[in-house]
């Protein structure tokens, strides 16, 4: 059966070897709510061990989009994980929800061990920051489906918050205050137009960007998690609303958390927009405005609080070491957002 299996294009024991290989990694994930461990049909997690009264479940999917490329195009697999743990866990923590457990699905030309280690160690690290339980997964080998040393990853991740802590951006209200969450880069939006700019301006990727780093690990460093230093500012000040921003950068996913009859006034002086994207913003000769629609420009995440609160916040996110900055308030209007120093 194998042999005829692997004739047909499948290797069953490649995909025993990386099963073997990931388990370690994914050991570091689990938490004590997981039930049966790694490896059976179904994940099993034991919600009454949450100690919540009235518990809703949030989930989110999502994948990597085309940063993938840059990845495989040069041998480079051990974060592009923590993308697809993020791109999951900022969406629900959104909602107030703390992120439980998480599934990946991984599909390729062609099972190499080796590679699916280094990709499910990139999961189990993002799992393992934000107190994920990576509690199962899919490596599908689909030679028919994708060219060699191809492969596609998504994720899908499920929290819980309790009823009465869910927060839907219903009690948005002028006078607010929104706090943004810098950035650790790009992200994992907006990579077509990434990689064509990268096309078009010849740049060697090993050459240094900065003193830290050299451009292809500016392009692929990963999607800041940000659970653990939202959370620790939701139990200590009411926040009202939260956003992502991922695809469609300020101009769509700000918006998303707004109720109707208010605008949000960001300030884009407020902040300092990180230097790649000034250097993508030239290299295409791309409009400010046009760049803030696709971009995050060094703002990954947003809270919104009473006025009073702004400081507390600023203060416990500096705690856990992320920067952060007042970059604009919520004002009476029609229109959902007015972007200042565009």
């Amino acid at each position: 059966m194998s042999k005829a299996y692997q004739q047909a294009g499948v290797d069953i024991n490649a995909g025993y070897e990386a099963v073997e290989r990931m388990s370690s990694h994914v050991k570091r994930t689990m938490r004590k709510e997981v039930l049966g461990g790694l490896g059976g049909f179904g994940a099993t997690f034991d919600l009454s061990q949450l100690n919540m009264k009235a518990p809703l479940l949030v989930s989110g999917t999502d994948g990597v989009g085309t940063k993938l490329k840059l990845a495989i195009d040069h041998n480079k697999h051990d974060t592009i994980g923590v993308d697809a743990v993020a791109m999951c866990v900022n969406d629900i923590l959104t909602t107030g929800a703390e992120p439980l457990y998480f599934l990946d699905y991984i599909a390729t030309n062609k099972v190499v061990p080796e590679v699916i280690e280094q990709i499910v160690k990139g999961v189990s690290d993002g799992c393992e920051e934000t107190n994920t339980a990576l509690i199962g997964g899919e490596t599908a080998e689909m030679g028919e489906m994708y060219h060699e040393g191809e492969y596609d990853l998504a994720g899908f991740a499920v929290g819980a918050v309790e009823k009465d802590e869910y927060i839907d951006g219903s009690n948005v209200k002028p006078g607010q205050v929104i706090i943004g969450l810098e950035s650790s880069g790009i992200h994992s939006n907006g990579y077509s137009l990434v990689r064509n700019l990268i096309k078009k301006s010849n740049v060697d990727l090993q050459e240094k960007f900065d003193a830290q780093r050299t451009y292809l690990e500016t392009f692929l460093e990963p999607t800041r998690l940000y659970v653990k230093p939202v959370l620790a500012v939701k139990e200590a000040i009411q926040i009202n609303a939260m956003t992502h921003i991922t695809g469609g950068g300020f101009y769509e996913n700000i918006p998303r958390a707004l109720p109707e009859g208010v605008t949000a006034k960001v300030d884009t002086t407020s902040f300092p927009t990180l230097p790649i994207f000034n250097w993508l913003q030239q290299q295409g000769e791309i409009e400010t405005a046009e760049m803030y629609n696709v971009f995050n420009m060094g703002i990954g995440f947003t809270i919104i609080v009473e006025a009073q609160d702004a400081d507390k916040a600023l203060a416990i996110l500096k705690e856990h070491d992320v920067k952060a900055y007042k970059i604009g308030e919520i004002v009476e209007g029609t229109e959902p957002i007015q972007l200042t120093g565009v």
